[in-house]
């Protein structure tokens, strides 16, 4: 492309110096030509006034009075009736430019020029011509480079920007070139960029998302599976074999809810459920990893709560809180149902040294974390919980208190209790 636009930039200079040059030396030529046949004409009639007036003067007309009016290159004659014929200058040889008048005495005046210095005339304008042509076409080869240049430089990089967003790389370059209709592909490929700069850390996140948080109901639903393996009474078989499957149904439930929220972070299929049987299938999941490690989970508050959201958002979100308390914190688990205004809510403590000072709200954020795990889980937990509504808070952090805040259903009879 950068040679077609400079052949094509130097095609049209030389056309148009082809037919303005041309042009220019036929007019210069006839200029020149017209104006020496003027300078003979304006001779020849200077020279015939004077020899007519010396003639009605009586006065001599002489070769050496006459010399001093023609210019010495030119030649001149004349012819006086009974009178020798007077001849100024050398005659010149070749092409000539003439001028002959007739006097009024009779006489005859012919003044005569060599083309020749026509010639030399019209061959120094040409050459200023073709040096004026040359010129223009340097200029027009400097333009012509600059200008193809200035357009391909920025296709060049255009088409390096394509590749990189092909290659993987979705970083805006936020480049413009000056030419509105580059700059218009430049604004297309940076828009580009930044939605598949969106969409590759939507993936991104929706994979962490998923890896966090299926692996907790897995770990659960491998327990129960050896919990099966191991025991050969078929009641005890049933019961875990049910319970596997429940934790399946939840498992199925958070890969939808993962997949819903990738797709649209603010859709919510919250509905009325019991939070009595989301919070006891809690405490029954995570029991018997308490008990491997020496360890408790209660329950107390109120009970009869019917909340707004959706259940397996809210087992998923007390599954984190409950994981991060054996995991991180120590003693007892508890978990609390209370009521605050319109709202139900669920606290979940333990006996631990809590959340570090330097962490405090910034818990929440992702990839941070005070011992070495992804940082993940707290993250996506308070995602869940503002999907449905909600919202998921640290109310204490020295022994730390986690407070998921749900909708409540109005009018609901409240009762207390522990477990």
């Amino acid at each position: 492309m950068r040679r077609r636009l400079i052949n094509s930039t130097l095609a049209v200079v030389l056309v148009v110096i082809a037919v303005f040059g041309i042009s220019l030396v036929i007019v210069e030529t006839r200029t020149i030509e017209n104006s020496a046949q003027e300078s003979v004409q304006s001779e020849a009639v200077r020279l015939e006034s004077i020899v007519d007036s010396r003639l009605v003067g009586g006065e001599r007309v002489e070769s050496g009075i006459l010399s001093e009016q023609i210019t010495p290159e030119r030649y001149a004659r004349i012819e006086i009736p009974g009178r020798p014929v007077i001849e100024i200058g050398t005659r010149p040889k070749g092409g000539i430019i003439s001028a002959q008048l007739k006097g009024g005495q009779g006489e005859s005046v012919r003044v005569e020029a060599s083309r020749s210095t026509v010639s030399r005339e019209v061959g120094r304008t040409l050459l200023v011509i073709l040096a004026v042509a040359l010129l223009a076409v340097v200029a027009a080869v400097f333009l012509a480079v600059r200008q193809a240049n200035r357009l391909t430089a920025p296709l060049i990089d255009l088409a390096e920007t394509a590749e990189r967003l092909g290659s993987g790389d979705p970083r805006p370059r936020h480049r413009r070139y000056g030419v509105p209709e580059l700059d218009r592909v430049a604004d297309v490929l940076d828009s580009s960029a930044e939605r598949i700069a969106r969409m590759l850390t939507a993936e991104r996140r929706l994979a962490a998302d998923a890896s966090h948080q299926l692996r907790t109901p897995l770990t659960a639903l491998s327990m129960r599976l050896e919990e099966i393996t191991l025991t050969d009474d078929p009641d005890t078989v049933k019961e875990e074999a049910t319970i596997a499957l429940t934790q399946v149904e939840r498992l199925t439930d958070v890969v939808q809810r993962l997949l819903t929220n990738s797709r649209d972070p603010k859709s919510s299929s919250a509905v009325t459920f019991d939070l009595d049987e989301v919070v006891k299938q809690q405490i029954e999941e995570w029991r018997p990893a308490s008990r491997s490690e020496g360890r408790a989970i209660v329950r107390s508050g109120k009970q009869g709560l019917r909340a707004v959201g959706t259940p397996g958002a809210v087992s998923q979100v007390l599954a984190t809180l409950i994981e991060n308390s054996l995991m991180h914190g120590d003693g007892t688990v508890a978990l609390r149902t209370r009521v605050t205004g319109n709202q139900a809510v669920v606290e979940v403590t333990d006996e631990g040294p809590g959340v570090p000072p330097d962490l405090g709200a910034r818990v929440f954020e992702r990839t941070v974390s005070g011992r070495n795990s992804t940082g993940l889980g707290l993250a996506v937990a308070r995602d869940l919980a503002e999907a449905d509504g909600g919202r998921l808070e640290l109310l204490q952090a020295n022994p730390p208190v986690f407070a998921l805040f749900l909708g409540r259903e109005a009018d609901q009879t409240e009762s207390g209790g522990a477990v």
